[in-house]
């Protein structure tokens, strides 16, 4: 992999992991809720299941994926029914003592699977293979420099997230605040299974 690959694939890998989408929404909301020790079971899944995912997809399972609609599609309706699942429960939590407690509960094996519903992180592991990976004669290798690149993205990325939402606890126990605060990510979730919709 040339400089101008390796550059390329840094731009993407930025412009995708640091974009919102369902795992940010979760990393934030979970620390806000539960602090950052508990968000951090989620934070460190999602690069777990994101590598695992890109395997998959290296490994011939994203092709079956786009050549299967109805495989492609019922992978998009358990991401937005989940997605739904989860906007909904965080707008249920109305005081940290609530969104502490089962009411908004995503651990390490949710996060991991997450993974393997959300279309957005489909989306950015078939691009990889099709575009850094596949039909290169030094696939492997590739493979192998991809895959650390995005995982410490995808760590860092709901990392830094789940930091904002932990600085924003204390503000957010005043009054009414998380309240508003669940409710707007729980938006957020529903924005973000709207726009799979369309993908």
């Amino acid at each position: 992999m040339n400089w101008q690959e390796f550059t390329a694939l840094l731009v993407l890998a930025t412009a995708m992991s640091f974009s919102p989408g369902p795992n940010t929404t979760l990393s934030t909301a979970l620390a806000a809720n539960g602090g950052l020790p508990r968000a951090m079971r989620f934070v460190i899944a999602v690069p777990v299941g994101w590598t695992l995912l890109l395997m998959l997809c290296a490994a011939g399972i994203g092709a079956l994926v786009v050549a299967v609609p109805s495989l492609r599609w019922a992978i998009k309706a358990f991401g937005i029914v989940y997605l739904l699942w989860l906007a909904w429960k965080l707008s249920r939590s109305a005081s940290l003592g609530q969104a502490d407690g089962a009411r908004l509960s995503v651990g390490f094996t949710q996060g991991v699977l997450l993974q393997f519903l959300n279309i957005k992180a489909w989306l950015l592991a078939l691009t990889l293979v099709a575009g850094w990976i596949a039909g290169q004669p030094d696939a492997m290798s590739r493979l192998a420099i991809v895959a650390p690149v995005m995982l410490v993205y995808a760590f860092v990325s709901n990392l830094t997230y789940a930091v904002a939402g932990a600085l924003l606890r204390e503000w957010l126990a005043q009054g009414r605040r998380l309240v508003w605060f669940n409710r707007f990510m729980g938006a957020v979730l529903v924005l973000t299974a709207w726009w799979m919709l369309g993908v």
